[in-house]
């Protein structure tokens, strides 16, 4: 008995991928047995059933229609021959046949209703650690200090911008603070707007912005106030209306899982006067979870400075996004965003509050969320996570493609295991939220991308010590950095919003933190480095096909992996390998049939110019090329008039 079913095939399952609320699906599959009948088992929250299959053009075939309500549906086979049953299942892809039960496809199903916003599809972002990026002319270094040693906090300002931030306790401490500060502020970043306009950028996404004690700001003291370090109310307003004007929109980092224990909510310190661990006629009082007040409370990963907030309680949410709340308040101010940190650790029904507020203030305004892993099907104690229906997130930070693409571009995983890994995203992704999922390689919690690929200590065995003295061989760089490119190529080629670690494109190097928020090396960048980030930046803004094109993509073979995106008018296509030999490719569009688009034809034939050499080929059907080793290929049709 012969029966295989490919989840990746248009033959086998249309449409591909996630579908809307009520769209029919069919499920093709070929069977070859003595009397044998084929059944489809259908699982949702209704429970199971079976679907019997018929026989369609030499294939057997079953349909059914999506839920009503955006969620999960999951299927897999059941094969009925001469007394005995079969199953095939499987998760993307081809399955396999077994006697036992086994793991089944997933079908995400979404709000037909549900858009992103189109400009931010469309751009190249930027990430900023808003202290380490750039030093005004006129920093308020010496007014914030003040303000916080007013406050009773310890600030340790260094003198010299490109000085090594400390990871050792200071001024007698015991335990290591990052409240040590280099200055950046708010118009620091201003002053650079014109340096990330000619970059390519169309997005800013800033790390906390908010007064809080610590340089990372992820401890809040006051949503409503600017950290006196980084500048005023005033400059916020100033920095997005010029970088508006520069085609440059800012998100900012919403940190609503927990606020720092020296805040003027919970004032742990006394500094405020009136927070929740001082009254218990606080108003901010039922914001916590207090088991013994006033010294035993929930807190954010056992971390007492980070004590955590009741999400639902009604006080904490009309704050945070009721009619002239803090959602609101800074979207008027001249946000265009929101990202929520640690977005697994916010319930539902918050994360819907704060969407249809933003859409009220700005239907346009985007949402980004803190998940890891893949947002389809991430279980929280409420159960299986809504991120991508359609009525909570638009996008979120897609860790999983960064691991697949630095491991790939490493050599720690093949090119069938990338290919593998990023079909199964675009399987369980609905198209709004995997074009606008926030593609990065490097962030402020992960190691540097050139850190990584250079051989650089692991974040989580390594010493700060050790990490702050790896400082990687000139060879060793050089390999790197090739290496990065070939990862940044992807970033732009592969669907979502690419997103630039703020100094990654001039060669900053940093393993786990605080050494990868080091400073920015202005007068020290690496101008090669940056002008080849630029070019591919530049041909990403500069594409249709980049931006929202059809795709093809896979394997050509262990260390090469083609990308296809094209329209109707246009056709790009990349070759990357950063194998130690080089790559001979062939790239056949019928080969590369897999997703969503195997289907839609692609125009391959051309004339075509490779942009790293300035070579020009002639496409009949088949584009070869010969990929020298940790390099990439971009050929890109040239059109004629």
């Amino acid at each position: 008995m012969y029966f295989v079913h490919d989840s990746l095939d248009v033959t086998y399952r249309r449409p591909q991928g996630a579908v809307q609320t009520g769209q029919t699906v069919e499920l093709r599959a070929r069977l070859q047995g003595d009397g044998a009948q084929a059944f489809v088992i259908l699982a949702d929250r209704g429970g199971e059933r079976l679907l019997p299959m018929y026989p369609v053009d030499g294939l057997v075939s079953a349909q059914f229609t999506a839920a009503w309500e955006p969620g999960l549906m999951y299927y897999g086979f059941l094969i009925r021959e001469r007394g005995r049953e079969y199953y095939y299942c499987g998760t993307s892809g081809k399955g396999q046949l077994q006697e036992g039960r086994g793991s089944l496809w997933q079908v995400t199903v979404y709000d037909a209703a549900f858009e992103t916003p189109e400009w931010f599809r469309r751009s190249v972002a930027y990430q900023i650690f808003p202290d380490r990026f750039r030093r005004s002319e006129n920093a308020p270094m010496a007014i914030g200090a003040a303000y916080h040693q007013r406050m009773g906090r310890q600030v340790y300002l260094h003198k010299d911008w490109q000085e090594e931030p400390l990871f050792t306790p200071h001024g007698g401490n015991k335990d290591y603070a990052p409240d040590d500060y280099f200055g950046g502020d708010l118009k620091g970043i201003q002053e650079k707007l014109p340096y990330l306009q000619e970059l390519g950028i169309g997005c800013l996404y800033l790390n906390p912005i908010f007064e809080a004690d610590s340089n990372h700001r992820y401890n809040t003291a006051d949503y409503e106030r600017i950290d006196p370090l980084l500048g005023t109310n005033e400059d916020f307003e100033n920095l997005c209306r010029e970088a508006k004007e520069r085609g440059i929109r800012i998100i900012l980092d919403g940190v609503f899982s927990h606020t720092g224990a020296d805040s003027r909510y919970f004032d742990k310190r006394n500094r405020y006067g009136n927070g929740a661990s001082q009254k218990k006629d606080s108003p901010y009082y039922n914001w916590y979870r207090f088991s013994k007040w006033p010294t035993r409370y929930e807190c954010w990963w056992g971390f007492e400075t980070l004590p955590n907030v009741e999400e639902k309680e009604p006080s904490y949410g009309n704050f945070i996004h009721g009619p002239g709340g803090i959602i609101e308040k800074w979207l008027t101010a001249g946000a265009s965003g929101w990202r929520l940190d640690v977005a697994d650790e916010l319930p539902d029904c918050f994360i819907k509050d704060i969407r249809r507020r933003m859409k009220q203030v700005d239907k346009d305004s985007v949402l980004l969320g803190e998940v890891w892993e893949d947002c389809s099907n991430k279980q929280g104690p409420e159960g299986r996570r809504g991120y991508v229906d359609g009525d909570e997130l638009d996008s979120a930070m897609n860790y999983p493609l960064r691991r697949a693409i630095l491991r790939f571009c490493k050599g720690e995983d093949d090119a069938y295991a990338l290919e593998k890994q990023l079909f199964s995203l675009m399987e369980n992704y609905p198209k709004p939220f995997m074009d606008a999922c926030l593609n990065l390689i490097s962030s402020h919690d992960e190691t540097r991308a050139l850190t990584y690929l250079a051989g650089g200590p692991n974040r989580f065995v390594a010493s700060r010590a050790e990490q702050a003295a790896f400082r990687p061989g000139k060879e060793a760089l050089a390999r790197a950095k090739r290496l990065f490119l070939n990862g940044t190529a992807l970033q732009m080629f592969l669907p979502g919003v690419p997103c630039i670690y703020y100094g990654d494109e001039v060669g900053l190097l940093g393993a786990g933190d605080p050494f990868n928020r080091r400073p920015f090396p202005w007068g020290e960048e690496d101008m090669a480095l940056h002008d080849r980030v630029r070019e591919l930046v530049g041909l990403r803004n500069r594409s249709e096909a980049l931006i929202l094109g059809h795709i093809r993509m896979g394997a050509l073979s262990g260390r090469c992996f083609a990308v296809i995106r094209y329209t109707e008018t246009e056709c790009v296509i990349l070759l990357v390998n950063p194998g130690t030999v080089a790559a001979s490719a062939g790239v056949y569009p019928s080969l590369l049939y897999k997703g969503p688009d195997g289907a839609a034809q692609v125009p391959m034939e051309g004339s075509y110019r490779e942009l790293v050499t300035g070579q020009r080929v002639r496409v009949r059907g088949v584009l070869s090329a010969l990929v020298p080793p940790e390099s990439y290929r971009i050929f890109v049709k040239e059109n004629r008039k």
